[in-house]
């Protein structure tokens, strides 16, 4: 009965929101937040198709991180893009299918702020242990730790997915849901232990990225240091750190939403909209863009695939 009640609240809310935008702007609004992530879909494809065209790029640690990024930020992308269509049209798709899309967007949100953490580390065992960097960081190793990231990321929705199988009969997966996570998972521990998880998370990277990068400071006062690789190690550590606030800005959605639901119905649909495609899509659109393009060797060859091979002569990576 709740869920029911909960569901006639939610349509009658977004008619009246398409009653209040539908119009002109509420068109651009559309195309734009679709285009948007489209295209950088698109252009993180061609990064991933770059990583994979070098030798030297696919056998080296921190460019399998790099290229778990785009993968895992590209997911995320596409996952949020169809929840959004589906919100705006308020249509309604079996539970089952909803608990996948969950399940897959969910998991890949925590998956970023861990990848930053292991590729900081990288670096870390780059410039701190240099001698023990090609001894750890293998390619294999950096595949077993792909696979961690994701056991770790996803066991937060498989805990709200087991609670599910435990109390509720295999109908439950076939009947219409509009999707969110609240409507799939609203018992009221699930809520608590979700910000538990999530501040252990982020709790942990921070404490990562922090102390790295304390270490390769500490390491770029060393006589014997090499300045130029230890200062550009810690400036993409600390590129790190910016792209981890990126991540935690998506939490302030839903506390902008609480703290202005007030508002006229209007207003509060455009800051919605704002706070969507501020926090939430342009962080990772934007953050593995940067990441690619501070690198030279890397920077060369993906514009000569961007430009549709427009170069006669295509640019040799260097040692990576």
């Amino acid at each position: 009965m709740v869920n029911v009640s909960g569901q006639s609240l939610d349509g009658l809310i977004h008619q009246q929101d398409l009653m209040v935008e539908k119009d002109w702007v509420f068109v651009l609004k559309v195309a734009f937040a679709l285009a948007t992530p489209v295209f950088f879909i698109y252009v993180n494809c061609i990064m991933l198709f770059t990583l994979y065209s070098n030798a030297s790029f696919r056998e080296t640690s921190r460019y399998i991180l790099f290229a778990h990024m785009l993968f895992n930020d590209s997911i995320l992308l596409m996952t949020s893009v169809l929840l959004y269509i589906l919100a705006l049209a308020f249509q309604h798709i079996m539970r089952g299918l909803c608990v996948f899309l969950v399940l897959i967007s969910g998991t890949t949100f925590i998956n970023s702020p861990l990848n930053l953490a292991v590729m900081a580390l990288e670096r870390y065992i780059a410039i701190c242990l240099p001698l023990r960097h090609g001894e750890i960081s293998t390619p294999k190793r950096t595949g077993v730790v792909i696979g961690v990231i994701w056991v770790l990321s996803s066991l937060e929705y498989v805990s709200d997915l087991l609670a599910v199988l435990a109390t509720q009969p295999s109908s439950f997966f076939l009947l219409p849901v509009y999707c969110t996570r609240e409507m799939l998972f609203g018992m009221k521990w699930q809520p608590v232990m979700r910000q538990v998880f999530d501040c252990l998370f982020f709790l942990l990277v921070s404490c990562i990225i922090i102390y790295t990068y304390v270490a390769i400071m500490l390491q770029a006062r060393s006589v014997s240091s090499d300045k130029a690789s230890v200062s550009k190690a810690r400036n993409t550590v600390l590129l790190h750190g910016v792209q981890l606030l990126l991540c935690l800005s998506s939490f302030l959605c839903g506390v902008i939403e609480v703290m202005l639901a007030r508002l006229e119905r209007s207003s509060f649909i455009h800051i919605r909209y704002v706070s969507f495609m501020v926090l939430i899509i342009l962080p990772r659109c934007l953050s593995p863009l940067i990441y690619g393009l501070r690198d030279e060797n890397f920077r060369k060859l993906f514009k000569y695939y961007f430009t549709f091979a427009s170069s006669k002569i295509k640019p040799l990576a260097g040692n990576a």
